[in-house]
């Protein structure tokens, strides 16, 4: 944690913006949950325990700033709210199953579609560079 830490307070600090005990906040708690797809409304109930004297709208803007820079990932589920994830150098972004009934969120790490996209550039003479997938439907919990 320490090392990709210090590498998001150089990015916050190289795009010019002060890196802020609010921000230093709302940077624990994304990296401390990696992998949860939080909303701006959840980092901001988990940051105002260490933080309360912080508002909502800083998470936003905080969040929106992150994005900007390329440190975080901003996920539309069709749930109302954007959600949010730690950005990590890969090719492409994963898959995302999205139970409707709870909203929970899993992520899928292989790259299911590589094959497909190679027979879309060759047929439409396309050159792909990412893609996003969702799979929306019901977890275990939910249909049982």
């Amino acid at each position: 944690m320490g090392c990709e830490y210090e590498i998001l307070k150089k990015k916050i600090k190289e795009k010019g913006f002060k890196f802020t005990p609010q921000r230093k906040s709302i940077l624990d708690v994304i990296i401390a949950n990696e992998g949860k797809h939080l909303s701006a409304e959840e980092i901001y109930e988990m940051v105002k325990n260490n933080c309360p004297d912080i508002g909502l709208a800083t998470v936003y803007r905080t969040m929106q700033i992150l994005d900007e820079a390329g440190m975080v990932y901003k996920h539309n589920f069709d749930d109302g709210r954007s959600r949010y994830e730690l950005y990590h150098d890969e090719d492409h972004q994963h898959h995302h199953l999205i139970c409707i009934n709870c909203g929970k969120v899993v992520e899928v790490e292989e790259d299911l579609l590589e094959q497909l996209e190679h027979e879309v550039e060759s047929k439409y003479d396309f050159s792909i560079i990412n893609h996003n997938l969702k799979f929306f439907g019901y977890c275990r919990e939910c249909r049982d």
